[in-house]
């Protein structure tokens, strides 16, 4: 797996310039820069996102079977759904397989990606399929519609003050929970519809806390302090492995490492019992990324995580 563990990287540069190009649009509610676009058509509001997953990044033909491979490939689509608290309503599947696959590992690819499908009422309704030289790729491209009476929460809307939740363990997940992770699709609905308009923001954790707490801070134009001694509750097995192998500390694989898909919300005043599992990690504030350690000391929190 290729991995990087800072900022530095054409991806969010990109993403930024991509921002900066994107015209007015009359069907355009919200562009790029969240966890999907959201549109207008006749019918109502429309989502939209695609995810590209490559052999050697985001899974390892060598080590994975094509049937997580392909649920996997779907998962992380339906947890874009989940990071707005929509309904997952269709998807189109484009894939690039090796020049030697044949019909079989096709159908064991696509059987992960049905099975997780059907888990969802998703429907895959068309794509792609080519051949190629190179090694596994593939995309998903897929759309969704907001629940009645729950609007798509963005990324955008968190406010000091706000605490901070996430819905399960971080870090480790490159030993093997990447791979088989619940998209938090029906959770996100919980949660959207018990808050309302106190969920102010919500995104779900692909590259890492770290990094991904700074993209909501960033579009949402606030800070945050994360609390170390609340960190601990949600740092996984799998984090105390991965630092026993490699010398980092199981705190900076659940800052860092990514692929955890949990969701990290934003929520104005106590969460009391919301049904769903909710850790709280720290709170919104006015600027800065800090995070305030057992001690008491605040330190600077550079926003490291997975970029491709």
């Amino acid at each position: 797996m290729l991995r990087s563990w800072t900022m530095a990287g054409i991806e969010l540069e990109l993403v930024e310039w991509l921002r900066a190009q994107q015209r007015e649009h009359p069907a355009v509610r919200l562009g790029i820069g969240d966890d999907m676009a959201v549109v207008e058509s006749p019918s109502g509001l429309l989502l939209i996102s695609s995810d590209m997953l490559l052999d050697g990044v985001h899974f390892d033909r060598s080590r994975h079977s094509l049937r997580q491979i392909g649920r996997k490939a779907i998962a992380c689509s339906l947890s874009d759904c989940a990071a707005m608290a929509v309904r997952p309503l269709v998807a189109t599947v484009s894939v690039a397989l090796s020049g030697e696959r044949g019909m079989a590992d096709a159908q064991e690819l696509y059987g992960g990606m049905l099975a997780v499908a059907e888990e969802y009422q998703l429907a895959i309704v068309g794509g792609d399929t080519t051949r190629w030289g190179h090694r596994l790729a593939i995309d998903v491209a897929i759309a969704a519609t907001p629940y009645e009476g729950i609007e798509p929460v963005t990324r955008s809307g968190a406010k000091p003050g706000d605490n901070l939740y996430v819905t399960g363990p971080l870090g480790g997940s490159l030993l093997g929970r990447h791979l088989g992770f619940t998209p938090r699709v029906h959770e996100a609905r919980a949660l959207a519809d018990q808050f309302g308009d106190r969920l102010h923001a919500m995104i779900d954790i692909s590259d890492g806390l770290g990094l991904d707490l700074w993209r909501m801070c960033e579009a949402s134009k606030a800070g945050a302090t994360l609390d170390e001694h609340q960190l601990e509750a949600v740092i996984s097995d799998d984090a105390g492995r991965a630092a026993a192998a490699d010398g980092r500390t199981p705190l900076e694989h659940a800052l860092g490492d990514g692929e955890d898909f949990e969701l990290l919300l934003a929520v104005a005043g106590d969460v009391g019992r919301p049904g769903v599992s909710l850790y709280p990690v720290g709170q919104v504030t006015e600027t800065g990324l800090t995070i305030r350690r057992t001690d008491g000391r605040i330190e600077q929190l550079k926003p490291r995580g997975w970029v491709h």
